[in-house]
C-alpha cells in the first residue's frame, strides 16, 4: 500500500480544492463575518507565511488565547500545517495556571483576542519565552498595550503570502497540537496531539454511527476552541466541507438560539450546563430549532429529564459522548442499535442517557480490584482506554504519566458500570464517589435524579464526614426560576425515595444561588468540598 502521511495540511487542501464556495460564519465583537473556504485557506496560508517571518520554526509552540471565531480557525490550520504546534490556551484559567502552561509549553508567539488583552498584560513579565504578541481584532489599528513586540493580525495577513506552500516532509507522528487539562488541584497537565491522531479522530467524527458529520451539515461549535480542540469538530468540518458557525465572544443562550434559527444549524455540541441553560432560555423565548438533527453532549452526564424534555417538546435528539483531554477527546458514543429502535421510549431514554460503546478504533475495559467488572449494569470499576488518539504521556510530567498509563492503557479515573450490551455508564470520578458504610454511592445518579424535579435547576452531591458511616451524601440545590423555586428538603427527599435505596438518600439538602463551575462549565465539587470542609452529619435518615 502507498505510504502517504496523515497530516493536517491535507484536510485544508481538500476543503480549498473541493469546497471553496462553502462558508465559515463567524460572530465577532462587531458582527457576523462570512468567509468562503477559498478565502479561509488563503488567509491561513498567509498566516503561516507571516509566522515564519516572525521566526516561528518547525516544532515551535504557538499559543492561541481566543474565542471561537474565523481567526482562531485559521490558526488551527496555519500553525500545524507549517510544522509548528498549536497550543490552545484556556482563557478562564487563573493567572498562576496561565503562567505555568505558557512557560511549560515554551510558547514562542501568542495570538490574543483583543478583548482578552488585559489578562495577558498582567502576566507579561512572567512569560519570558514569548517573543511576539499578535492581536486578533476586526480593527487594523493596534490597541494601546504594554505588550511588546505587538502586531495586528489583519495587517500581518496582508504582508503574508496567500499562496504559501507548506512543508512536503511533514510526518504524521510529529506533534501538531497541545492542550492542558483544567486542573482542580496542582498544575494542569499537558497533552500533545500528533497529526495522525487528529486526522484519525476527525475521520471518526464522520462515521454514520458516531456523529455522521458531513458536507451537508451546518455545525455550530459551542465547545470552546481552547477546550480539547472544540472536541475535534473544527478539524473534521474543514476536511468534510461542512459549513461552520462560530458563536464568538461572550455568547449568551439567546445568541445560540438566534444562530441556530438564522443559520439553520444541523448539529452542535456542548457540556450539559449549555443545554440546561438553553432549555431555560426556551422557556422564555421561542426559536425555530427544526433544522437541528442532533445535539452532542459530553463532559458529564446529562440528566434524563433534560433529554426527555428536548425530545418531547422540541423533537430534538441527543448523542451522548464520553472522553477527556487525554482522549482527544471522543472515546465513546451512545447510539441505539438497530434492534433497540423498537424499545419503549423510557428504555430508549435509559440507553441514550448512558455514555455508550467505544467508537471504532478505541478499546475500553472497566476493572475493579477483582479484575474486569461483570456486564450486569451494577458493578462499578475504573474505565481504561487505549487507541490511536489516546495519549501515552503527559508533557514534561513522567511521574503523572506513570500513574495514568500502565501496560498500554490509560487509567481515566472515571468510574463506570457496563451493561449486557457493553454500554458504559459513567457513575462518578474516583474522587467524587461516596463510600458509606463500605458501600459506594454515585453522586452523579443522585444529581441527575434531583435535576429531574421541576423546581431544581442545578444539583451537586458531595460526601461529608460521618462519625459512624465514614461518609454520607449531601446535596446542594439551585432552585429553578421557572418553577418559582418552591421546594423543601422533605419534598426532595420524598421525590428521591422511590428511586434509590434508603441508605443512598442525602442526609441534607443545602440551597445555594449557584453551583461553582470549572473553566469549561463542569460542576466544581472541589470548591464545595473546600467550602464545607468542616460540615458533618451525625445521623442518617
Amino acid at each position: 500500500m502507498m505510504d502517504t502521511q496523515l497530516t493536517i495540511d491535507t484536510l485544508m487542501v481538500r476543503a480549498e480544492k473541493y469546497f471553496a464556495k462553502k462558508q465559515v460564519i463567524s460572530r465577532t465583537a462587531t458582527g457576523i463575518t462570512r468567509l468562503t473556504y477559498g478565502d479561509f485557506a488563503k488567509r491561513a496560508r498567509a498566516l503561516a507565511s507571516a509566522l515564519e517571518k516572525l521566526g516561528v520554526e518547525r516544532g515551535d509552540k504557538v499559543g492561541t488565547f481566543a474565542w471561537n471565531d474565523h481567526r482562531h480557525l485559521e490558526a488551527y490550520f496555519a500553525i500545524p500545517s507549517m510544522g509548528a504546534v498549536l497550543h490552545t490556551i484556556n482563557i478562564r484559567l487563573s493567572s498562576d495556571h496561565l503562567k505555568y502552561i505558557i512557560n511549560d509549553a515554551k510558547d514562542k508567539v501568542l495570538l490574543i483576542d483583543k478583548g482578552l488583552l488585559p489578562i495577558i498584560e498582567t502576566i507579561k513579565d512572567d512569560i519570558p519565552h514569548v517573543k511576539a504578541f499578535i492581536i486578533l481584532s476586526d480593527e487594523e489599528e493596534l490597541p494601546e498595550t504594554i505588550l511588546q513586540p505587538v502586531y495586528d493580525y489583519e495587517t500581518l495577513l496582508k504582508t503574508g503570502n496567500q499562496h504559501h506552500t507548506f512543508p512536503v516532509d511533514l510526518n504524521e507522528n510529529d506533534p501538531a497540537g497541545m492542550c492542558y487539562t483544567s486542573a482542580t488541584t496542582g498544575n494542569p497537565k499537558g497533552v500533545l496531539y500528533t497529526h495522525r491522531s487528529i486526522v484519525l479522530h476527525s475521520m471518526m467524527l464522520g462515521l454514520a454511527d458516531t456523529m455522521a458529520l458531513s458536507e451537508s451539515d451546518i455545525a455550530m461549535h459551542v465547545v470552546p476552541m481552547f477546550h480539547v480542540n472544540a472536541w475535534g469538530f473544527p478539524f473534521a468540518s474543514v476536511w468534510f466541507g461542512t459549513t461552520q458557525v462560530l458563536p464568538g465572544p461572550n455568547f449568551t443562550f439567546k445568541t445560540l438560539g438566534n444562530l441556530i434559527e438564522s443559520e439553520r444549524v444541523t448539529i452542535t455540541a456542548g457540556v450539559p450546563t449549555i443545554w440546561i441553560g438553553l432549555l431555560n432560555e426556551l422557556n422564555t423565548n421561542t426559536y425555530d430549532l427544526s433544522s437541528l438533527r442532533n445535539i452532542v453532549c459530553g463532559g458529564s452526564a446529562l440528566p434524563k429529564a433534560i433529554i426527555r424534555t428536548y425530545q418531547e417538546k422540541y423533537n430534538l435528539s441527543f448523542i451522548h459522548a464520553y472522553g477527556s483531554t487525554e482522549t482527544s477527546p471522543v472515546a465513546t458514543v451512545s447510539r441505539l442499535k438497530s434492534y433497540q429502535q423498537g424499545l419503549e421510549s423510557e428504555e430508549k431514554l435509559e440507553f441514550i442517557s448512558k455514555q455508550g460503546i467505544p467508537v471504532p478504533g478505541i478499546e475500553i475495559k472497566v476493572i475493579n480490584e477483582h479484575g474486569k467488572v461483570t456486564q450486569n449494569g451494577k458493578d462499578m470499576g475504573e474505565v481504561l482506554v487505549r487507541g490511536p488518539w489516546i495519549t501515552d504521556a503527559y508533557y514534561n510530567q513522567p511521574e503523572k504519566t506513570a500513574e495514568a498509563v500502565k501496560d498500554g492503557w490509560l487509567y481515566t479515573g472515571d468510574i463506570a458500570t457496563v451493561d449486557a450490551e457493553g454500554t458504559i455508564k459513567i457513575v462518578d470520578r474516583t474522587k467524587d464517589l461516596i463510600k458509606s458504610g463500605g458501600e459506594w454511592i454515585s453522586s452523579v445518579d443522585l444529581e441527575n435524579a434531583l435535576m429531574a424535579h421541576d423546581a431544581v435547576s442545578e444539583a451537586a452531591v458531595i460526601s461529608v464526614p460521618h462519625e459512624k458511616w465514614q461518609e454520607r451524601p449531601v446535596a446542594f440545590i439551585v432552585k429553578s426560576k421557572t418553577a418559582n423555586g418552591h421546594i423543601t428538603k422533605d419534598e426532595l427527599l420524598d421525590f428521591l425515595a422511590p428511586q434509590f435505596a434508603k441508605w443512598w438518600l442525602p442526609d441534607d439538602f443545602i440551597f445555594i444561588e449557584e453551583i461553582p463551575k470549572t473553566s469549561v462549565g463542569k460542576f466544581l465539587k472541589m470548591k464545595l468540598r473546600n467550602d464545607y470542609n468542616s460540615y458533618s452529619v451525625s445521623e442518617t435518615r
